[in-house]
């Protein structure tokens, strides 16, 4: 793969997603944005670990993106998926294919984040082994 090139961006020209700031400024994200200016000012960082560790899971960060995705797909059915691509007007399927890329990198870093970079390589591969696997049996190859 050739290599891109890397451009550099004004902060003022950085541009986040409907509802990101809202998140970031919730007080559940408070602990975890306290650890970070730590580490960022090179402070000792244990009192703001043990703040996290203190946290219930539900309260945690990794809860809020799993559950995300789990009501995400909880219902997915690949038949409506289908019929929604069919009968899209293609600004409305850009719409919807565009960030798909991003999305697909978000969720390969996040468990990558979890479980390391040999555990995420298997989820990932067997993950496009069974997509393969169903566009051939719809297909009836």
């Amino acid at each position: 793969m050739a290599e891109e090139r890397i451009n550099s961006l004004p902060i003022s020209d950085i541009h986040s997603e409907d509802g990101a700031q809202e998140l970031v400024r919730s007080e559940r994200m408070k602990p975890y944005l306290a650890l970070m200016k730590a580490q960022i000012g090179g402070q000792d960082t244990e009192p703001y670990l043990a703040a996290l560790a203190a946290l219930p899971l539900e309260e945690r960060y990794v809860w809020r993106v799993t559950s995300a995705l789990k009501w995400a797909f909880c219902d997915l059915d690949t038949e409506n998926a289908i019929a929604d691509v069919r009968t899209l007007s293609e600004e409305d399927l850009k719409k919807v294919v565009e960030p798909l890329s991003l999305r697909a990198i978000q969720f390969c870093l996040f468990v990558n984040a979890l479980i390391g970079e040999d555990a995420t390589e298997r989820i990932m591969q067997h993950a496009l082994r069974c997509a393969k696997e169903s566009s051939e049996a719809a297909s009836g190859e």
